[in-house]
């Protein structure tokens, strides 16, 4: 059994920066992920990505309930909100509150592949982002590759595309590819000549082969996998964009915004962890009192409170840079990645220490209680990781306080 506790954050938090439409978002996707994502998260979380697979259910659910539309404009399908960015977010803080993988899913779906697509042509826009909006195919977003991770030089990049008199010829390899096991399409990063470009691929075309999905610590309903092109043969149309040249920039600026949705993720795990220690510490009693009574616990949970505020706050004044037209809303995005993802991984130790020897157990054998936190804690760390480190987000932020010419 599992014990749902009380949101702190409806008495803690009180909502002064996002428009009244993203407060409405909130409100329905929470009631969907308490429907939808909170059944399943046990599973997913504690699941093995080769023998449990893509969490099918659950994306089919978001998909008919209409979640995937929330980032993206009436002329493809999507929802067409005045401020998708922000809405975004808070629809990835309440899909985390429950599972980490969910989020980080629909993260790659939408976020990353479906908004790298936003450069697309028209046909590619119709083509491929109406299937994401409906859910119909998934989507995924392929930069990284066993050499090239942080740095997406064109001198370090080794997946190429040489155009031929019949289009396009690519070949590469591809490593830790999200959604990968799943996906319909791929966007992919590749060296054209001495400059990038991106593509769209079809991953059922000849030459496509995707790997058996890794096995991680955490985010195990988030299966990644390695992607080999062997002289996959591509068209104009697949080009990103219709335009050579353009794939560092579409790259950087699309792994912008999902640093945002990355920071959103971790307040809802942050705030997940809190709440059940909240009731745990309330509940617990030693020495004949509650153990929220000693001190310790009271100024730790009051420092977590401020920090999941701050951090709450960091990520929605992002988001709200990005609908206000900048595409690149730094410092504030560097800062809520790499703020937020810490705060997750502190928070969830933090919980299982409250919970002591509960905290550490995916389930009692006398009768079966489980508490989340062990999940938030193998979940969290990822975040600290993925779609840019946090030392590269402290570098980010670092240029912008010196400059380009002192900070590199």
């Amino acid at each position: 059994m599992t014990f749902t506790p009380e949101r702190q954050s409806d008495r803690l938090y009180h909502e002064l920066l996002a428009p009244k439409e993203t407060q409405t978002v909130r409100a329905s996707v929470r009631k969907i992920a308490e429907r939808e994502v909170a059944p399943h998260a046990a599973a997913i979380a504690g699941g093995d990505e080769r023998t449990d697979g893509f969490p099918w259910q659950v994306f089919n659910a978001l998909a008919s309930a209409g979640v995937f539309r929330i980032p993206f404009g009436g002329d493809v399908g999507g929802d067409g909100l005045s401020h998708p960015a922000a809405a975004t977010t808070v629809a990835i803080e309440e899909l985390a509150y429950y599972s980490s993988s969910m989020a980080a899913v629909f993260d790659v779906h939408c976020i990353l592949a479906g908004n790298a697509l936003r450069n697309g042509t028209e046909e590619q826009r119709q083509r491929w982002l109406r299937k994401v909006t409906d859910g119909s195919v998934v989507g995924a977003f392929a930069t990284t590759e066993p050499d090239a991770s942080s740095d997406l030089s064109p001198e370090v990049v080794q997946t190429e595309a040489v155009r031929t008199g019949a289009g396009w010829v690519l070949n590469g390899h591809k490593r830790w590819i999200s959604n990968s096991p799943v996906a319909g399409f791929v966007v992919v990063l590749a060296r054209t000549g001495t400059r990038l470009s991106m593509f769209i691929v079809d991953t059922t075309l000849p030459g496509v082969q995707v790997g058996l999905p890794d096995r991680k610590m955490g985010n195990r309903g988030q299966l990644t996998a390695d992607i080999r092109f062997t002289d996959v043969r591509l068209s104009d149309d697949d080009l990103l964009g219709g335009t050579e040249g353009h794939g560092l920039r579409h790259a950087l600026s699309t792994l912008t915004r999902g640093r945002i949705g990355i920071a959103a993720a971790a307040v809802g795990m942050a705030q997940a962890a809190f709440d059940h220690t909240v009731a745990h510490l309330s509940t617990r009693h030693t020495f004949g009192k509650p153990v929220a009574a000693n001190q310790h616990w009271q100024f730790l949970l009051a420092e977590r409170a401020t920090e999941i505020e701050n951090a709450r706050s960091l990520y929605t004044k992002a988001a709200l840079r990005l609908d206000a037209g900048n595409p690149s809303p730094d410092p504030e995005a560097a800062m809520a990645k790499h703020y937020a993802t810490k705060l997750s991984v502190d928070m969830a130790r933090d919980a299982v220490q409250a919970f002591g020897g509960l905290g550490f157990a995916r389930e009692l054998g006398a009768d079966g209680t489980s508490v989340p936190v062990e999940a938030i804690y193998r979940d969290s760390k990822i975040g600290e990781i993925y779609e840019g480190t946090n030392e590269i987000q402290k570098w980010v932020i670092a240029r912008q306080i010196f400059g380009r010419d002192i900070a590199g």
